[in-house]
């Protein structure tokens, strides 16, 4: 979904005139922010991504046509170049049609202290986090908080911040690298496009799988109608999907830890391809459901051991080519105290004492 697309139920934004009373504004939420020497000669469009960061670019160039976003009481457009004392004015954080949330990123008091506690690797250079489950990691409709809006708060003595390299579900906790600059992020991006990392998941399922492991390729590509937001296995239109997969303990049957390398980075893949597999991740209620006596039994297991109320899927290692320098950069995120209950319910050991995909080659 294209960003136009994204906003096109928006209510009527309304055009805004030069002689707005300032008491009417300040009382309706609208925003008056004053351009620092710092900021000084910088474009509208930039500046708008340090100060606006979850304003798609496209409601960016709407607002500017209906005069919702102004400097110094004119209208203005992305290439404008700011001066520092101007006073940049942000329209209220809008909201869409009935149902929908906010599109403005909204604050909470203990950001600073959430993004910082989640680094668990900074060489100045790259940082990783260790994302908790149920952060989105960048910004959208019905999103009002994400990792992307956070890293303010790790900028450097520039006012920097760092710069997202892939993402994870929202569901998905575990490692999530961000580069220090534009040119380190391209470096790390082209690594995950080709393909020269190892990205290995943790995951508990029900049932087990059948064999101690192997490799599924089932092509996935995104649903449509009642599927609109899945992914689906289509071996004709889906685009090459692989995950290869290593049992690492079982209880009995019923449940096993399981440690997923996807060799391909499509949406929702680990999900989609342990579901195909007849093995689904438990807690996962958008793939998990494919047979309805099995769901019973799943539940009642959740419901019983009391595991955690969430997707059992953990980012827990990376392995990577250091951007610019020689050698490897090999992270690895702890999982949260919710998960290792959960793997403790099964007397599973939340560590692997050897790397199951050594010999395999990238």
């Amino acid at each position: 979904m294209s960003d136009d697309d994204q906003f096109a139920d928006d209510q009527d934004l309304g055009d805004v005139s030069p002689d707005e009373n300032p008491s009417d504004e300040k009382s309706s939420g609208v925003r008056q922010i004053v351009v620092e020497m710092g900021d000084d000669g910088q474009r509208l469009d930039r500046w708008l991504k340090k100060y606006a960061p979850d304003l798609p670019y496209a409601l960016v160039q709407k607002l500017m046509r209906k005069g919702q976003i102004r400097v110094d009481g004119g209208r203005v457009k992305t290439d404008t170049r700011l001066n520092a004392g101007q006073t940049v004015r942000l329209p209220p954080a809008t909201t869409a049609s009935a149902g929908k949330t906010d599109i403005w990123f909204r604050p909470h008091p203990g950001d600073a202290d959430l993004i910082r506690s989640m680094v668990i690797y900074d060489d100045g250079e790259v940082i990783a986090l260790n994302k908790p489950a149920g952060i989105a990691v960048q910004g959208g409709m019905k999103i009002a908080r994400h990792i992307d809006g956070l890293l303010e708060h790790l900028a450097d003595r520039d006012g920097v911040k760092p710069k997202l390299c892939h993402r994870l579900d929202r569901d998905t906790s575990g490692v999530l690298l961000l580069a220090r600059d534009r040119e380190t992020a391209k470096r790390l991006g082209r690594a995950f496009e080709g393909r020269n990392i190892r990205k290995y998941y943790w995951a508990l399922t029900a049932p087990a799988p059948q064999m101690n492991d192997g490799v599924i390729d089932a092509p996935l590509i995104k649903g449509e109608g009642p599927y609109k937001d899945m992914m689906i296995v289509d071996a004709e239109n889906g685009k090459f999907s692989r995950t290869e997969f290593q049992v690492i303990e079982r209880a009995g049957p019923a449940a096993a830890f399981v440690m997923f390398w996807p060799r391909t980075g499509r949406t929702h893949q680990i999900r989609v391809h342990a579901a195909e597999g007849g093995f689904p991740l438990i807690g996962d209620e958008k793939y998990g459901h494919a047979d309805p006596e099995k769901d019973d039994a799943r539940i009642n297991m959740i419901h019983d051991m009391n595991l955690a109320p969430r997707l059992h899927l953990h980012a827990w290692r990376i392995v990577v080519p250091h951007p610019t320098r020689k050698g490897m950069i090999e992270v690895t995120a702890p999982l949260a105290d919710d998960l290792r209950k959960s793997w403790k319910a099964f007397d599973f050991r939340p560590q692997i004492d050897h790397d199951p995909f050594a010999d395999v080659e990238i």
